[in-house]
């Protein structure tokens, strides 16, 4: 359902406000690009900084951009389990196809805060929803035992997207949840490693910049062509790693802005990408033979 390369869209500001024009370039460049699905409003989206309002535009433009021809996974998560709630129904009315529900961040709930938050969500939509552990921006991840539990008794709870940097997570997730249960990597760079044990793909901020190159690297290793995703992997692996030389989306939105998609704004506390920066990216661009 939620397996393959789903992008993790920036959301282009223009003079402080959504750029409407640049996100419907940006969402037909996925299309062109052959990716699986596209995933509005995550962190990548900047989601913290959107009003409700804003929010769901974003959304609501991402299923009109798509238009059918390819699944919006929208990120309607935070750390109020009744804002998640509100934005998780008001994206169900707009007709996205799942929800990614990020762990509650800031307020580290214990493990069973965690399972009720998402037992709660899960019971106000009928959507599929894909977890979301990330520890290194929320401060707790979302246990294994606690991912079994919600996926054991929420049919509507179809996976998780696993940002912690453990191959070894990933083994354990897959041997407690069995192989119906999608997992998948929330790193760029890890995306192969966690095929290897059993992930299904990637949503992915570097298929932003290079959305067919990073497809056909999942889909060359789906289909058992482990060298020739490897090669992709290693053209690609300066890219995945730039991208984060400063807070995400500040270089991914850069790079975007080099290739002619947009400008580079972004909102505080973020600040636009320092002029090091740029050039790096410029530099990661022409020798992806992307620019």
């Amino acid at each position: 359902m939620f397996t393959g390369t789903f992008t993790a869209l920036v959301t282009p500001f223009r003079d402080g406000i959504l750029d409407e024009a640049a996100f419907e370039k940006l969402v037909r460049s996925q299309i062109r690009g052959g990716v699986d699905g596209i995933v509005p409003m995550g962190t990548t989206g900047e989601s913290p900084t959107l009003d409700y309002d804003e929010h769901l535009r974003v959304i609501a433009l991402a299923v009109k951009f798509a238009g059918g021809r390819l699944p919006v996974l929208a990120g309607t998560g935070g750390n109020s389990t009744r804002e998640a709630i509100y934005l998780t129904r008001e994206a169900e009315k707009l007709g996205v196809d799942g929800s990614l529900q990020v762990a509650p961040y800031y307020n580290k709930p214990t493990q069973e805060g965690v399972y009720q938050h998402f037992a709660a969500i899960a019971r106000a939509t009928r959507l599929p929803i894909l977890l979301y552990s990330i520890p290194g921006r929320c401060g707790i991840e979302i246990g294994v035992d606690t991912v079994r539990r919600l996926a054991s008794e929420f049919r509507n709870i179809v996976g998780i997207k696993e940002a912690g940097g453990s191959c070894d997570r990933v083994s354990q997730l897959r041997t407690a949840c069995g192989p119906r249960f999608e997992i998948v990597s929330g790193d760029d760079s890890l995306t192969l490693p966690f095929m290897s044990v059993g992930a299904k793909g990637v949503i992915s901020v570097a298929s932003n910049v290079a959305p067919r190159e990073v497809s056909k690297m999942v889909r060359s290793f789906a289909a058992g062509d482990a060298k020739g995703a490897l090669r992709l992997h290693t053209r690609l692996y300066p890219l995945f790693r730039n991208l984060f030389v400063e807070t995400n989306p500040s270089p991914c939105k850069a790079a975007l802005a080099l290739l002619g998609m947009m400008g580079g704004e972004v909102r505080l506390p973020l600040v636009p990408s320092s002029t090091a920066t740029r050039e790096l990216m410029a530099r990661t661009l022409k020798d992806a033979g992307l620019l």
